[in-house]
């Protein structure tokens, strides 16, 4: 049986969403899970939709300022990737702790559409007047994520 753990992501210092997943790896620097749809209903983005039955493989880094999402449908289609910027992943027995920093990339499965989201949100949370080594690593994390998708995807970062 594969071991439970919880996925907590903190917002501004507080919970904003915990949520349980399976663990499919640790090798002491990346933490990988699978968790279906947190929420209760569907969120339109625009450009995609998540839902009941989608599925999510997220991976975590204990010295990386971001996590990857890989995204399936139900039918085992995938949909994409949703990449959040976080500060390194905090590991406490079975749960996976993660600050989300505001800053979004997305990739479609066929590369297409590849986007920064959430830009604005991140200006005004004033992260980069509070704290800007944490505000430059983000933007650098983001710059390193687009790159990759630009350039043909995460699989060898996810490998």
């Amino acid at each position: 049986m594969a071991a439970r753990w919880e996925v907590v992501l903190v917002k501004a210092g507080r919970t904003k969403i915990r949520y349980p997943a399976e663990l499919l790896g640790d090798d002491g620097e990346r933490v990988v899970v699978r968790a279906p749809w947190a929420g209760s209903d569907g969120r339109d983005f625009g450009f995609v939709r998540f839902g009941p039955g989608d599925v999510f493989t997220e991976y975590y880094w204990r010295h990386r300022w971001y996590a990857v999402k890989e995204v399936r449908a139900a039918d085992g289609r995938v949909k994409g990737w949703y990449c959040d910027i976080t500060r390194p992943a905090v590991v406490s027995g079975t749960e996976l702790v993660v600050e989300d920093l505001d800053l979004d990339l997305w990739r479609s499965a066929d590369g297409s559409d590849v986007r920064r989201l959430d830009e604005d949100e991140f200006a005004e949370s004033g992260l980069a007047t509070r704290d800007p080594r944490a505000a430059s690593a983000a933007m650098a994390a983001l710059d390193e994520l687009e790159g990759l998708a630009r350039e043909g995807g995460f699989e060898e970062l996810l490998a």
